[in-house]
This record gives structure tokens, C-alpha cells and sequence, in this order.
């Protein structure tokens, strides 16, 4: 096999299929390897006792107009899911049972969760003066502009929930950039939310609905749709020994398949693979720069499906649970995705997704699955509040060794390093979650730019 083609993406997931959707619409010759035996890169849906779930993401948000444009391009084949009134209600961890998060002045004045002192500060947040240190954390710029109990209790619980990860360490910048945007340009988060909201928006803008949402039926239906759109004839899966090199004018991409070595060669290679596996594929760059990229940490999550038939009266409004690390709780939360999307769970039932390990608590994720277990159905009782008598009919656990990269101090010097790497090599596309953002909405924009570009 020697064949010819316009770009070669490694990785199947989201990004890669993105990617390879709108350059195949252009009429480009475009061939995805994936290492896996399947698409869909950390996307998974399964069912499993008549409960439907994802063992990956589970919900992103229509953060920018990609996301949807992109859902109406696929449809019918695959339809855009809207998470329903009740992933508006967020619930915190506090003392002995969940809390709702404020989402209006009134509830933020009574709730327990933050300090009478802070409630007062977050009324001179707006005279706070702005931050001069580009490489501060998000627990620094929590801590000076709104007070220990807001990053006890909101802003560490929602750094875990999206990147199991430790406020202290990740910087405010590169993990939050709208955040750390709206401070910059306004010089106060109260002051840039007001400005934003009368900011006129062209109907494209508002595609962008920040709306939660999923695929009808689970996730691997949107990249399903996606490898249908490709075709399924231009995806080689179980790759191995991917090796990357540029040759005069083009780039030679040799691998191996069940089948046998092969050898194919592209204008444009595209990577959307984990930063850790980037060395062995691209052996021609010098290790001091690729350890620049490879030294990306990421979180190790252990999530946990866990079904039940009958709730017996226990109601779940709610999107779901972060747990503060301060509560000294095994868990980092626990989402209810049929309390959001139809079909997940039978009619008087209810499925829930444990989240166990982070940055804080990787040790957790070394736990045999047993302990994992007896570990879901302890807080299954004792957070959900389920009674004795009622056990979970459903558990399925998925680990992820590499399942979050952490944006730290590291990321200036890796986005340096990439930019360099893709001027000196033209042709050569380092994509993925190692720039550009980590949720499902980031992945889709970021694919559909770099096909826009080529």
C-alpha cells in the first residue's frame, strides 16, 4: 500500500472527526488512524440494563456557534439534545447533603454555602483592582476578587467538575480565558458580564446559546454520524507504531494494522492524540521541544455508572453534585444525566455518574474495582440519601488514566513550542487537547478552524 492523500489525521475522536467532516466536504482525500478499535476517541455510550450512559463526556455546552451549526449539518442522522429545565439547578456539598448553587440575588443572599463576609465583599468586586500577573492561578484570582468561601465552595468544586483538577496549579489564563478576559478588559467579572449582555449579536452569535447538551440517544451518536459523514472506508482502526516524517515536499506516515506495515503519504498531517504518546510518532523533533509537550499533566478519573429501576419517591431535579475538596469526600461529584436527557433510565428510575480521582486524589483511582464499588454504593446511600433497602440495579466502571489535561504553568511554553514546531514544518498540525481548550464545544471549534484553514 502506498497511496496518496490530501491530509492524514491520527485520532478518531472528536476533533479528528470534526475535522476530517468539513475537509471531506471540500472534497479533500483525507485518511483518520486511530489506535483504538473503535471511533470516537474518550466518547462512549452504552447500555447496559436498560440504562443508557456515557463512560467519557457527559454533556458539553453550546458555547460557540460551531457546536450547533455542526448538529444541523448532521441531522437527521444524528439531532442536537438540549438538556431540560433542570440542569439549571447546580448542587454543592455541604456538611451532611447537597445544596442548591445561587443562580439569583435572593437565593445568594440566604444560601449557606458562602460566608456572610464574602456575600458583603462580592458588592466591591467591581472597585477590585485588576490583576497584573499574567501567570496567576484560578485559586489566587478566586481568593483576591471574591474570598476563601466563594473558592471553597464554588470555585474548587467547579475546577474539579470540569478539570479534576487543582485551582492552585492551573493557571487563569490558559484554564479559564473568558474569565480571565472579562477582568482584563472590563476589570471586574461583574462589570464585564454587564457590558457583554448588551453587546449587540449578529444571529450566528447567538447559536451560541450556552445551553447544555448532548446527542439524542448518547454521544456516540454525534460521532457515529460524524464517521458516516467521512465515510467509514477512509478510517483505519487498531493502528500501532505510528511513525511521522517529513519527506522533501510531503509527509510519510508508516504504521502498523492487523493486516500488515503500511506506508502513505499526505500533504498535511494533522495529530489530535494526548501529548504523552507524541514522541514515538513524531521522532524528528528534538526531545528538549518535545518534552515541552509531553510533560502536559493530566487527570486520572475513575467515573462510575450507576443505575437504579425505581427511585421509590427520591427525586433528582438537578443536573447534579460537585463536592468541594475541602469536605474531605471520596468523590469529586456526581451528575444525574436522566434527571436532563430522555431515554437514560426506565420511567421511575434514575441514572447517576460518580466521579472518583482528580488531581487531588489520584490515589483513589488505583483502587481494585471491588473497593470502587463498595465505595459508589457507600455515597449512594449516604449522599443520595437512597434507604437501606435500595440497591443500585446498574454499575459499570470506566477508567481514564489520561483523562483531563491540566492548562498549567507549563502551557506557555508548550503553545511556544507549538507554534514553532508547525512554522518549521509546514504541513505539520498539532491539534487536540493539548491547546486550544478541553470540553466537547473547544474540540468541535477547534476542528472546524483547522479545516477551515486547510
Amino acid at each position: 500500500m502506498n497511496d496518496n492523500y490530501s491530509i492524514i489525521i491520527l485520532g478518531a475522536g472528536l476533533t479528528g472527526l470534526t475535522a476530517a467532516f468539513h475537509l471531506v466536504k471540500r472534497g479533500k482525500k483525507v485518511l483518520i488512524l486511530e489506535k483504538n478499535d473503535r471511533i470516537g476517541g474518550q466518547i462512549r455510550t452504552l447500555e447496559k440494563n436498560g440504562f443508557v450512559f456515557e463512560t467519557g463526556p457527559n454533556t458539553g455546552t453550546v458555547s460557540h456557534p460551531e457546536v450547533a451549526e455542526l448538529f444541523a449539518a448532521l441531522s437527521p442522522a444524528c439531532e442536537l439534545e438540549n438538556a431540560d429545565e433542570n440542569a439549571k439547578h447546580r448542587l454543592i456539598w455541604k456538611g451532611d447533603r447537597f445544596r442548591e448553587l445561587p443562580g439569583g440575588l435572593l437565593s445568594g443572599v440566604t444560601t449557606p454555602i458562602i460566608t456572610w463576609k464574602d456575600k458583603f465583599r462580592i458588592l466591591g468586586e467591581p472597585f477590585c483592582p485588576k490583576g497584573t500577573n499574567p501567570d496567576e492561578s484560578v485559586a489566587g484570582l478566586a481568593l483576591r476578587r471574591l474570598g476563601k468561601s466563594y473558592l471553597d465552595y464554588c470555585v474548587d468544586p467547579f475546577i474539579s467538575g470540569i478539570y479534576a483538577g487543582d485551582p492552585a496549579r492551573l493557571l487563569t489564563r490558559y484554564a479559564l480565558p473568558k474569565l480571565y478576559r472579562l477582568e482584563q478588559t472590563y476589570g471586574s467579572f461583574i462589570k464585564g458580564a454587564v457590558a457583554k449582555a448588551f453587546e449587540p449579536k449578529t444571529e450566528r452569535d447567538r447559536l451560541a446559546t450556552k445551553k447544555i447538551f448532548s446527542a439524542r440517544g448518547g454521544l456516540s451518536n454525534l460521532t457515529a454520524a460524524l464517521a458516516d459523514a467521512v465515510g467509514r472506508e477512509n478510517i483505519t482502526l487498531s493502528v500501532s507504531s505510528v511513525k511521522i516524517q517529513p519527506v522533501e515536499n510531503h509527509w510519510q506516515v508508516a504504521f502498523s494494522t492487523p493486516e500488515g506495515e503500511k506506508i502513505v503519504q499526505a500533504e498535511k498531517v494533522i495529530t489530535t492524540v494526548s501529548a504523552h504518546v507524541l514522541r514515538d510518532i513524531l521522532p524528528f523533533i528534538e526531545p528538549s521541544e518535545m518534552n515541552k509537550i509531553t510533560g502536559l499533566r493530566y487527570a486520572r478519573i475513575v467515573q462510575v455508572a450507576v443505575g437504579v429501576k425505581d427511585t421509590c419517591g427520591l427525586r433528582f431535579n438537578a443536573f447534579g453534585g460537585l463536592i468541594p475538596s475541602c469536605e474531605q469526600k471520596d468523590l469529586l461529584g456526581i451528575l444525574f444525566p436522566a434527571a436532563c436527557f430522555s431515554g437514560r433510565a426506565p420511567e421511575k428510575g434514575m441514572a447517576f455518574s460518580f466521579f472518583i480521582g482528580g488531581m487531588k486524589a489520584e490515589r483513589l483511582t488505583e483502587l481494585p474495582d471491588k473497593e470502587i464499588e463498595n465505595l459508589v454504593v457507600r455515597e449512594f446511600h449516604e449522599m443520595l440519601k437512597f434507604p437501606a433497602h435500595i440497591e443500585p440495579d446498574m454499575i459499570h466502571i470506566a477508567r481514564h488514566t489520561h483523562a483531563i489535561p491540566q492548562y498549567e504553568k507549563s502551557t506557555g511554553e508548550r503553545l511556544e513550542v507549538i507554534e514553532k514546531l508547525q512554522n518549521r514544518y509546514p504541513g505539520l498540525i498539532l491539534a487536540g487537547n493539548i491547546r486550544d481548550g478541553i470540553s466537547m464545544a473547544d474540540r468541535i471549534l477547534q476542528g472546524t478552524k483547522i479545516a477551515g484553514k486547510l
